[in-house]
């Protein structure tokens, strides 16, 4: 068994220090971002929980579109912050950005059954990761704006192909 530390409050790695951060502890999406290879995969994975829990919890549609908008708009704040504590532009360990984004998508396009869910969650990754046009120019906005913003875009693109699907089987 390895031996305590000394300051027994003290965390053993600096990555996990940095939690002591409410402002990073949040947009890493409760540490998941400082886990594993593919951190914004499990922050999406985050935002479907989000997106799922806003579909319980909000049926009245300016509920969940005032929830969305004030993930948003906190993201942009909270993103700026942790960037500037964690060091770069854009630390991938910050996964707000994709845990405030995935229920974009399911706000235009109802999250109805896992399927959906399923689907939503892989074409938000597929435009996050791509960052087709204008996503990657977004990306260069200053701070927590960039952060967020090639993602919003990201979303909006999921929830477009999405809906396509739906209308194309019949489900719109």
């Amino acid at each position: 068994m390895a031996a305590m530390n000394e300051h027994s409050d003290q965390f053993p790695s600096p990555a996990l220090s940095t939690l002591r951060s409410p402002t990073v502890f949040l947009a890493t999406g409760l540490g998941i971002g400082l886990l594993g290879p593919a951190p914004g995969t499990l922050g999406a994975l985050e935002g479907v929980a989000v997106a799922w829990g806003l579909t319980y919890l909000t049926s009245i549609r300016f509920a969940w579109t005032g929830s969305v908008i004030f993930l948003l708009s906190i993201g942009v704040l909270l993103c700026t912050r942790a960037a500037r504590q964690l060091g770069g532009k854009d630390p991938q360990s910050i996964v707000w950005d994709e845990l405030s984004t995935v229920p974009i998508v399911f706000a235009i396009v109802p999250m109805t059954d896992w399927k959906i869910a399923l689907l939503g969650f892989g074409l938000h990754r597929l435009f996050d990761v791509t960052k087709l046009w204008p996503c990657r120019h977004l990306e260069r906005l200053p701070e927590g704006m960039g952060i967020m913003a090639d993602d919003i875009a990201a979303s909006i693109y999921a929830a477009v192909v999405l809906w396509g699907v739906k209308w194309m089987m019949g489900m719109v």
